[in-house]
Formats: C-alpha cells, sequence, structure tokens
C-alpha cells in the first residue's frame, strides 16, 4: 500500500512492548444468536426500547433461522480473540485480552464485572467497527457507561475505560481488503473479469444519522460515515488498479436498512444497484462488504443469500470478496493501536498510520461526536464523567 500517512511527532514509533497506563483489552462486539431458542431473546435485546411485537420479531428472525438459528458473529469473535492473544503473546507484549457483546453472551456487564473483579484499573476497548456513527460509535459508547453504572451500582469499584481510535484507514485493515478483491476476481469467468465493476457496501443507516455522525466539524451531507467509506473505497479501488493494470468503476452501495419506509436511509440499496449494472450493461461485478469486520449475518443473507440470488435472476455474473476477519495484518494493526494509544497517554507522539486523505481519527470522541436521539451517559469520550 503506498501514501501511508505519519501524522506523528518526532517521538516516532512507540516502545514496541509497553503498554502503560493500560492493564487490559477489551474486545467489544454486537453479539449474535448461537441456537434457535435465542434468536427472538437476542432480537429483543437489540430492538429494547423500541416496541417492536414479539411476532414482528419472529419474522425478522427468520433470516437466522436459515442458518440454524445461528450468527457467524460470536464464533468469528472467538477467532479474532485467539488471534489477538496469540499477536501479543509473540511480540512479547504482557496485556490480557477479554471478550464483551452488547447484545448477546458473553454480555459486556459480565465481562466487565469479571475485569473488575482481576483487578483491572485501565481499560482499552477495541470495538469491531470501524467507522464513524451512531451504532458504530456512540452506542457502544454508552453501552459502556451504563454497564460501569451497574458495577458501581454493585458496589464494585469500575475500571477507567478508554476506546481505539477508528481504523478504517489503517494498512491493516485496507490491505487485506484489497487483496480480498483481487481474490473474488480471479473466480469471476474469464471473458468478464476484466470488465468487473466494484460495488463497495456497507450497513445502510438513517440519512440523518449519517448527516451526525463524527465530530460536529464533519456534520452534513452524509457526515464522517459516508466520507470515511468513500475513503476506504477510493484507496482498495486504486490499490486493485495498481496490482491488476485496469482501473474499475465503483461505487458505495448499501445493505441491510430497517424501519420504516417512510424514514430516509442511505442509498442505493446494493440490490437496485445490480439492477442498475444490469440495464447499463456491466459484464460483472464484485460486492465488496467494506463496512463490515467480519463474515457475520449481514453478509451471509444481505450478500451472499439475497444480492446474489438478485443477481442471478438478472444473469450478472458476481462474486463477493472477503472481510479482514482474523488476518494477521489486522490483528496486528490494533496491536499498533494499542501501542500507539498507550504511548499518547503517556505522553508521546507516536507516528499515526493512516491511508487516503483523512488522516488518522481522534483518540477521544468530541463533546456532539455522533450523537443519538435521546441523550444518554456515554463513556470513553470528552464528554465521559471519567475523562
Amino acid at each position: 500500500m503506498s501514501d501511508a500517512l505519519d501524522a506523528g511527532g518526532p517521538a516516532g514509533a512507540p516502545d514496541p512492548c509497553d503498554i502503560r497506563p493500560y492493564d487490559a483489552l477489551l474486545l467489544l462486539s454486537f453479539g449474535g444468536p448461537e441456537g434457535p431458542d435465542d434468536v427472538v431473546p437476542f432480537l429483543e435485546n437489540v430492538t429494547r426500547g423500541r416496541g417492536i411485537p414479539r411476532e414482528r420479531l419472529a419474522e425478522v428472525g427468520e433470516h437466522y433461522f436459515l442458518f440454524g438459528g445461528v450468527s457467524p458473529i460470536n464464533a468469528q469473535c472467538r477467532v479474532l480473540l485467539d488471534a489477538l492473544r496469540k499477536d501479543l503473546a509473540e511480540q512479547g507484549i504482557d496485556l490480557p485480552v477479554y471478550w464483551g457483546n452488547r447484545n448477546w453472551a458473553p454480555y459486556l456487564t459480565d465481562t466487565l464485572r469479571e475485569m473488575a473483579r482481576d483487578g483491572r484499573r485501565r481499560v482499552l476497548t477495541f470495538a469491531t467497527s470501524a467507522y464513524a456513527s451512531y451504532s458504530g460509535c456512540r452506542q457502544y459508547r454508552e453501552n459502556l457507561a451504563e454497564s460501569l453504572a451497574a458495577l458501581e451500582a454493585e458496589g464494585l469499584r469500575p475500571p477507567r475505560v478508554d476506546k481505539l481510535r477508528h481504523f478504517f484507514n489503517h494498512p491493516g485493515f485496507v490491505g487485506p481488503m484489497a487483496d480480498g478483491v483481487l481474490t473474488a476476481l480471479e473466480t469471476l469467468p474469464a471473458d468478464v473479469r476484466e470488465g468487473a465493476h466494484l460495488a463497495f457496501t456497507t450497513h445502510s443507516i438513517p440519512t440523518a444519522a449519517a448527516g451526525t455522525s463524527g465530530p460536529p466539524a464533519a456534520h452534513g451531507d452524509g457526515g464522517a460515515y459516508v466520507a470515511q467509506h468513500l475513503d476506504v473505497a477510493r484507496l482498495v479501488a486504486a490499490e486493485v488498479a495498481e496490482r491488476t493494470g485496469t482501473g474499475r468503476p465503483w461505487r458505495l452501495v448499501y445493505q441491510s436498512r430497517s424501519g420504516p419506509p417512510q424514514v430516509p436511509w442511505l442509498e442505493p440499496d446494493v440490490c437496485d444497484h445490480l439492477e442498475t449494472l444490469h440495464a447499463e450493461g456491466a459484464p460483472a461485478a464484485v460486492m465488496v462488504p467494506v463496512g463490515f469486520v467480519s463474515d457475520h449475518m449481514e453478509v451471509l443473507y444481505d450478500l451472499d443469500t439475497e444480492a446474489t440470488a438478485k443477481a442471478a435472476e438478472l444473469g450478472l455474473p458476481v462474486a463477493r470478496s472477503a472481510t479482514v476477519g482474523a488476518d494477521p495484518r489486522f490483528t496486528a494493526a490494533v496491536r499498533e493501536l494499542v501501542l500507539e494509544r498507550a504511548a499518547t497517554e503517556r505522553g508521546a507522539r507516536p507516528a499515526r498510520c493512516a491511508l487516503g486523505t483523512l488522516g488518522p481519527s481522534h483518540d477521544v470522541c468530541p463533546v456532539g461526536c455522533c450523537p443519538g436521539r435521546t441523550a444518554k451517559p456515554a463513556a470513553a469520550g470528552a464528554d465521559s464523567s471519567q475523562a
């Protein structure tokens, strides 16, 4: 990868083993059902407070029942957890890694309780969401604040919790994405491969939420959410063009829309985009799930099942590229971000690795970053009581 951006100061690279002041790393993810009986309770957790009838949740749950009622996300988190622990150990870094989920076991509150009882005092959080948005950042911070308050109510001393910066433009995320596209292209028939378009996909969110994503300075049309995805898509498309000698048309498209139809969400939907490509005579397409870290349900159903069926109906050859999963470059990137943040907390100015035009993201979410519809306490930010 080219054009790495060094936004650090004269201190240069952080000490390769010094993780002070942190004494634990928390892998924080969404969670998912692990059997048919889990599906509706899981969806109740996801939609709590929205008043959605149980019957409607059962309808939504049909996506999960197609896969035996099991979301792959928990299994993928276990693989990532093992990979992170292995990477840290191989580098001589003594940093215990815990795992907690927002919506299913192991629940975040239970994990933080375990960490408090283990005597962890300063925790760095790695959330499995690469981009700025309410659901991808602020909501995780609200979950942290809620769980920390629960520990205090139990008479436990909760640890101080910080959060790693967004990693969407780190080479350890972008590089595996580009490799995934190259591999996917090779699976297409040879006679359509050269002209294949790239469809970069991510989770659709309400346009209002997109417009307020990121720090207040980034608010506006699409906010940081759209800008960050576009920056990564440009990077991946450029890398693919450089390595294949062929520039390919590409577009950022969306998937997994939910909510009432009268509320505007980011468009176009990936299936609508495939119809457009077919109508315009595109010979093939690669769907690139740039908005996702692993092959969880939105990838398996919305892309591998629904969008692939739409392409077959159209007679449009498609392939789907891989997510980063537990790629060694990605786990190394997490380690680098941990060391970078630890050095910053000690007063150093380490090099901050990022690609593209946006530069490295902020360490501490400022006031007004990715606001929700209702103001709630949030940890690991400038507006946190722990700040």
